[in-house]
């Protein structure tokens, strides 16, 4: 968990330099502190703006890459490699910032190209990504609840399943009459497709989760899965009117805060924690896009025993009778007495055995988790950059986050595709019962 964390702190940290680096104001601080003695040019041209967001992104996505291709085939923690993963921070960041400092030594025009194609492919998959990893959670959240219903007729189970489904329901369509009312006057037609759209289709989805040749096919799908695409998509089409331009007087938001420096502030940060954190989420639950194929990754949060009782034995007391058990195994000839030579390989003296849950297997697969941050570093990137010059600046030292259209009518399609995602997931065992085993 630790090192997942730091990752995505170092994911954060880049997020948010890169978004002050839309504007001269980070550099003219720093100047400031060299009493504006030092002059801080790139090739004779300002650091800043749109060239300078791809660049720190590009930096920390080659790094991601980098450690994608070291930590190929690594599948547990007694792989020399793994310690690359898990260790050495400091010679990590090191190189962080190394490869940024290199990239200010890069022609301006490979940034042109890089954040025109390829990083806008990288923040679409990305986006992508993220609807799959919804739709995956929508049905494990509901399918772990009717589990637990089913094997212990659990009233509150029961209650949280159905009062979960209601609640994500009933914000759903707050937000939807919300939206009627403050973002959809009569010159807003975009915003008034945008949200009509949204209703109809949360309404086709709930009811084709109840169909009956769904549940024929699929007995556990239900308006519980179809509530948490609904809130989720209703979010996205109300983040989306409320995040585009003012200039068809459709934003009542930034009219009534677009000239407060610590709104755009607040909402630049909330942006780079929800896609940290979206990031992290993606990279270790790889199994969505099937990535645990061929090899068992350990569950998350899973603990060594596995029956169910508790367990107080201090960690020395059973190492001494595993131990014990081993000898007297190889004395007995069932087992090589190469067994006690990995048994000690195993228990490391500094005490680290105690600590280190990935010896069977990784919790998660390292390269697929690079792969994915270096996706995310795409995302941020082209988020910051697209129709950046179009962005009404309302204070002249901090860059609005996502407001564009073009942020916008990315979570409107977003939100689109999401539901078709479900949709299909609802449908494709019944229209191909072999494939899915009906």
């Amino acid at each position: 968990m630790a090192t997942r964390i730091a990752y995505a702190f170092i994911l954060l940290i880049n997020s948010i330099f890169s978004w002050l680096m839309l504007t001269p104001w980070a550099l003219s601080k720093l100047e400031h502190l060299t009493l504006d003695y030092m002059k801080i040019k790139c090739q004779g041209e300002a650091c800043t703006g749109y060239v300078a967001v791809q660049r720190i992104n590009f930096a920390l996505g080659l790094f991601h890459f980098i450690m994608a291709l070291l930590l190929v085939g690594v599948k547990s923690s007694k792989d020399s490699r793994a310690g690359l993963q898990n260790g050495y921070w400091g010679p990590k960041i090191i190189v962080w910032l190394g490869f940024i400092v290199l990239t200010f030594l890069i022609p301006e025009s490979f940034f042109q190209v890089w954040g025109r194609y390829f990083a806008f492919i990288g923040a679409m998959l990305f986006v992508l990504l993220g609807l799959i990893l919804l739709v995956d959670l929508a049905h494990t959240y509901a399918e772990f609840c009717l589990e637990k219903i089913e094997n212990y007729d659990s009233k509150a189970w029961r209650v949280l399943l159905i009062g979960s489904t209601l609640g994500m329901y009933t914000a759903s369509f707050a937000m939807t009459i919300l939206m009627y009312i403050f973002f959809a006057g009569h010159n807003c037609s975009m915003n008034q497709a945008a949200i009509t759209v949204n209703l109809i289709v949360l309404l086709i989805i709930s009811f084709l989760s109840v169909h009956p040749a769904v549940q024929e096919s699929n007995p556990k799908a239900g308006l519980a899965q179809s509530a948490m695409v609904a809130i989720y998509c209703t979010y996205l089409t109300m983040s989306a009117v409320s995040m585009e331009p003012d200039d068809k007087q459709c934003n009542p938001l930034i009219r009534a805060n677009g000239a407060r420096t610590a709104s755009i502030v607040l909402g630049a940060v909330v942006t780079m924690l929800t896609i940290a954190y979206t990031t992290t989420r993606a990279a270790t639950q790889g199994f969505a896009l099937g990535s645990s194929s061929g090899h068992a990754y350990a569950k998350l949060g899973e603990e060594e025993v596995e029956h169910g009782m508790i367990d107080q034995q201090p960690m020395s007391a059973r190492r001494e009778m595993r131990a014990e058990a081993l000898r007297a195994a190889v004395e007995a000839g069932s087992l090589p007495a190469s067994a006690l030579n990995d048994d000690d390989d195993d228990e490391s003296d500094d005490g680290r055995d105690a600590k280190d849950d990935e010896k069977g297997g990784t919790q998660y697969n390292y390269s697929l988790f690079h792969i994915i941050f270096l996706l995310a570093t795409c995302w941020v990137a082209t988020l910051l950059t697209q129709q950046i010059d179009d962005i009404e600046m309302t204070d002249p030292n901090f860059a609005p986050v996502g407001r564009s259209y073009w942020a916008s009518w990315v979570k409107i399609v977003s939100a689109w595709i999401c539901y078709v995602i479900y949709g299909w997931s609802l449908v494709a065992p019944v229209v191909l019962p072999d494939r899915f085993g009906h």
